[in-house]
Formats: structure tokens, C-alpha cells, sequence
């Protein structure tokens, strides 16, 4: 089996507060993109085993994939059907600690094919449990569509107010820890919900860029002046807004039309240091 895992851009991203368990609640407008990872599975065998392309990507227990197969087969036995062992094999083209999901996608990829391979034991809605048993953007990359998140970004409301546009990705060269930059957040300093006090996305389509918000760019920022500049670049070349994705570290910017995203995505590729992929919205 081999499934293609796409990345996810944040288009807005609004820090609510912080959870008694250490979580913080979130409110999120999340669109996959067409940069994927290819997720191979080969079934057979009494154990999980898992190998992968990308320098640094844990190839054990501790990967987003191999619990996701380790969670299906365990509810599987629950269910009183027998499993078997796999091998999974990552090709990765997601940035790694980019903002961009891979992992949870990798995972999510996971639970798909094998709840196909099993012949559908598990509905949507268990899906999606398994799912945030693995992490919270999880059961996103399930639902395979543009949505609204909340909660901790579990709960989605599918979401038809995007007009699809060209995005071009720049990831600097670097990854960030998510936990580290949600553990710095001030949330006095945030501005998504001053900016957006009612969140009313569920009312309206979503405009660019005046919609486009990130409160984790208070951290980022200041800590890793080249998103700035990332940005700025990405705006020089014609961008309609850029904007950091989740954590970070990759930035994206949103063109009006293929022509200009081509010129933006030629001229930033000059850059030895920065990677840039020129993807589309899947709407």
C-alpha cells in the first residue's frame, strides 16, 4: 500500500488559553496542501518495523507512524479480529519541525490505509478518536479537507469558504519544537483574537490577507529573526500575505495566480539557504 500524506498549512491560528492538563485550546483554520510524504506498507510479519529516508526521524516506537500502527492493532484485537505485523516505509519531503504536520499526516496515512486493508472495522467517528490518541492534528489529516479546529484542534467543522490559490513554502533550513514555543507563549501579547473578536469564518469566506493570523509568530519571531525576512521576501515577490504555519519554521505566502507564484518561487530558490515548493491548496 502506498499513500500519498499531505502537508497542511495554518491560516489562522488563535491561541485561547491554556488547558489545566498543560494543553492550550485553540481556534484554527487548517487547508491541506499538495507537498506530500509517500507512506508504503507492507503487511506480514509478527512485529511493526519502520524505516525512513530523513535524517533524524526516529524509526521506533517513539514515530507518529509506528504508534498509529501499533494504536490500529491493538483496537483491532479489541474488537476480537486478529492483526499482523508490517513494515512502514517513510519517503520524506515534508520539512521536518516545519509546522507543516508530516508526522500527524504520516500517521493519519497510517490508520486509513490499514482501516481499508481491514475492510472498514472502524467508522469515522472511531477513526478520529484513534486518531487524537496520537496527536491533536491527527484527526485533521483524517477528515482530508479545509476546516475549522478547536479545542485543542480536535474538534473540525469542514470549511468551503477558500478560494484555492497557488502557495509557495519556504522552510529556512531549521526545525522548532512545538512544545518549546507553546511553553514560551505569552498569551497577553497575543493578537489574532483582538484582530478577530468574533471568529466569524463560519459566517463568511476568508479574505486575504486581513484573515491571515498566527499567535505563535510572538514567539517565533522575535527568537528566529529570519522568518521576518522569509516573509518579507515572500510579500517582495508579489505574495498577498505570508504567514508562519503552525510553530514553524516554514512560512508560506498566498499569490493571486499560478504566473506570479512561478516568478516568486524562481527567484527564492536562488537561496542556498532557504527551500522553497510550490504547492497548491486542496479545497
Amino acid at each position: 500500500m502506498d499513500i500519498l500524506s499531505p502537508a497542511k498549512i495554518n491560516l489562522y491560528l488563535e491561541v485561547v488559553g491554556k488547558r489545566p492538563d498543560g494543553y492550550h485550546d485553540i481556534r484554527s483554520l487548517m487547508c491541506p496542501v499538495s507537498l506530500y510524504d509517500t507512506v508504503r506498507i507492507r503487511m506480514g510479519g509478527d512485529s511493526i518495523t519502520l524505516v525512513c529516508d530523513a535524517p533524524g526521524v526516529p524509526a521506533d516506537e517513539t514515530n507518529l507512524a509506528w504508534r498509529a500502527a501499533d494504536v490500529f492493532s491493538d483496537a483491532l484485537r479489541r474488537k476480537g479480529r486478529a492483526s499482523s505485523g508490517m513494515s512502514i516505509e517513510l519517503e520524506k519531503r515534508i520539512p521536518v519541525g516545519g509546522g507543516l504536520g508530516g508526522g500527524s499526516s504520516n500517521a493519519a496515512s497510517v490508520l486509513v490505509a490499514l482501516n481499508r486493508h481491514w475492510h472498514h472495522p472502524f467508522s469515522p467517528e472511531e477513526m478520529a478518536r484513534l486518531g487524537l490518541r496520537l496527536g491533536a492534528d491527527v484527526p485533521f489529516f483524517l477528515l482530508g479537507k479545509p476546516a475549522l479546529a478547536s479545542g485543542v484542534g480536535e474538534r473540525l467543522e469542514p470549511f468551503d469558504g477558500l478560494a484555492a490559490r497557488p502557495v509557495l513554502i519556504v522552510a529556512p533550513g531549521f526545525s522548532i519544537s512545538t512544545s518549546a514555543v507553546y511553553g514560551a507563549l505569552n498569551l497577553a501579547l497575543t493578537k489574532c483574537r483582538k484582530r478577530h473578536k468574533n471568529f466569524r469564518f463560519r459566517e463568511r469566506k476568508f479574505e486575504v490577507p486581513g484573515d491571515l493570523c498566527n499567535d505563535l509568530e510572538t514567539v517565533v519571531e522575535p527568537r528566529y529573526p529570519v522568518i521576518s525576512s522569509v516573509k518579507k521576501a515572500l510579500m517582495d515577490c508579489g505574495a498577498q500575505g505570508a504567514l508562519l504555519s503552525g510553530s514553524g519554521s516554514c512560512v508560506f505566502g498566498l499569490f493571486a495566480d499560478a504566473a506570479g507564484a512561478r516568478r516568486a518561487f524562481a527567484h527564492l530558490s536562488q537561496s542556498r539557504k532557504w527551500r522553497s515548493t510550490l504547492v497548491d491548496m486542496i479545497v
